[in-house]
Parts: structure tokens; sequence; C-alpha cells
């Protein structure tokens, strides 16, 4: 798989200033040591979404991983809505964080996790700036997915403020994904990818269930979005082999103990994760 990395200075964003350094520094100390930060200390380190994504960069090359996909948040207008955003935002998540259904994580592994049904996509050809609806059919592989979001900030859902949330690797955890297909046999048109039906369940009994109109619509728009976002910072877009957690059809319950499987139609199956009890 070809991945990528973010050195400081390295993206069309620039380097980042000592405060955005101080902010990726300590997000980092809080993953490593699970140790919450305090919102209220951090609610006016980052002033703008350039902020933003130069510590999320500066953060992602300090974790010492590749790049093995990303993830799309506030996709939906009622996520947008409660994070007071106008557009999506996006996180890099490193090869550890990438992983592949069944997974079973334990308490240890997170901090305040989420769980969310999401359509994951892996990339076959190279997709930036000239990214299309169509060109992501036709250049992807589809599977069901499940993303557990997780954060560094205690109490963090769903006050957190939208810079923060985009400072944190978009609130990363995890990124599961199923059997996957390519994108084109798997659905006859783009527009079908709009008409996914997705259930969530915990240990068998229903909590949740969505539509993928709920994603921008249709999740290709959200891989065009992050397509044409990581090229204009510099990032060179999506590259062959990363994965996308496309964004969540239903508003995220939180990760407790047992098993939590989403079941998808359009002949996309099941995926499921695991939190362990104690």
């Amino acid at each position: 798989m070809n991945t990528t990395t973010t050195t400081p200075g390295s993206t069309g964003l620039g380097a980042p200033s000592t405060e955005e350094e101080a902010l990726a520094q300590t997000l980092l100390e809080a993953l490593n040591r699970r140790t919450p930060l305090q919102v209220s200390d951090y609610a006016h380190a980052v002033a703008d979404l350039d902020s933003v994504y130069r510590v999320q960069h500066r953060l992602t090359q300090l974790k010492g991983e590749p790049v093995a996909g990303y993830k799309v948040s506030l996709t939906s207008e009622q996520t947008q809505h409660m994070f007071d955003a106008t557009e999506p935002l996006y996180g890099a998540q490193v090869a550890s964080r990438v992983r592949a259904a069944p997974l079973t994580l334990h308490p240890a592994d997170v901090m305040a996790p989420l769980v969310e049904v999401e359509l994951n996509f892996r990339v076959l050809n190279p997709l930036g700036a000239e990214a299309t609806v169509e060109s992501v059919f036709e250049s992807t592989t589809v599977a069901a997915g499940l993303e557990v979001p997780d954060s560094r900030f205690a109490d963090w859902f769903p006050d957190l403020p939208k810079e923060l949330v985009g400072s944190d690797a978009a609130v990363g955890g995890y990124l599961v994904y199923g059997q996957e297909a390519p994108t084109a046999t798997a659905f006859s048109a783009p527009d079908e990818l709009s008409e996914v039906h997705a259930v969530l369940t915990h240990d068998g009994e229903h909590v949740r269930e969505g539509g993928s109109s709920e994603v921008l619509g249709n999740p290709l728009n959200a891989v065009v979005w992050l397509a044409q976002a990581l090229d204009r910072h510099g990032l060179g877009g999506l590259r062959p082999g990363q994965r996308v957690s496309s964004g969540t059809f239903v508003l995220p319950p939180a990760l407790t103990a047992g098993t939590w499987t989403a079941s998808y139609d359009h002949g996309l199956g099941d995926v499921s994760v695991t939190l362990a009890r104690g």
C-alpha cells in the first residue's frame, strides 16, 4: 500500500506556529497517556481552519506512522449545525488505526469512543483537484464500514468546538472495514450510492438505522470533497491504497461494552466492532 506522511512546513498551509506546535505535542501526549484534556483550557487555541489543519498535519507527523486513510466528519446538516460548521472536516488516520473487521477493542485502547455507520472506500488510482463523482466511482472499492470516533478531550460530544475537533484528527479513533468490492461492480451507477440503508445493532438489539443520503447527499461527494481539500492543502490528494471513512448515516451513540454490528443492504454485508468488558 502506498502511504504518505507529513512533515512540518511540508504542506501548502505552511509551518505551524509555536502555539500550534505546542497544541500538537499536547494532543500527542494525551493520546499516548490516555489522559483527557479539558476543553476550556484550549477553547481559543486555534483561530481558523488553516490553523486547525496545521495542528493536525503536525500531529500526524508526530505519530510517526504512515497515513493509511482519512475520515470525513460533519457530513450531514444535523452534525454541521451541532458544531456550527458550514463544511466537513477531515482527519488523517495512521496505519495502526485502520483495521479490517471484525475488530475487538479493549477499554485501554480508547478514551471516549462513539460508533458511526459509514461506507468505507479504498482508493485505486490517485484522486486530487480534478476528482469527480464519476472518477471516484471508477477509482475505488467500497465496503461496509464502522468508525469509532474518539477524542483527547473530556466530555467532548456534542460540545467540542469544531476547531478542536479538526485539530484532533477530526476526533479520529479507528476505521473498520468489511469485505470490499469495486464500487463500479457493487453499484450500477454513482447515484445508487445515495440509496444505501444500514441498521446498527448492539449485542443483537436494534439501536439506530439510516441512509447514505445523510452523507452530503451521496458518500461519493464526501470523497470528492476530501480529495480536493487534500490537494488544496498541499498533500497531493488521495493516494492508491488509502481508505476513506466517508461520513455517518446516523447520529452516533456511545461505544459501550459488547458487539456493535452495522448491516448494509445492496449486498455490502455486515461489519462489527466489539468493545471488551473490563
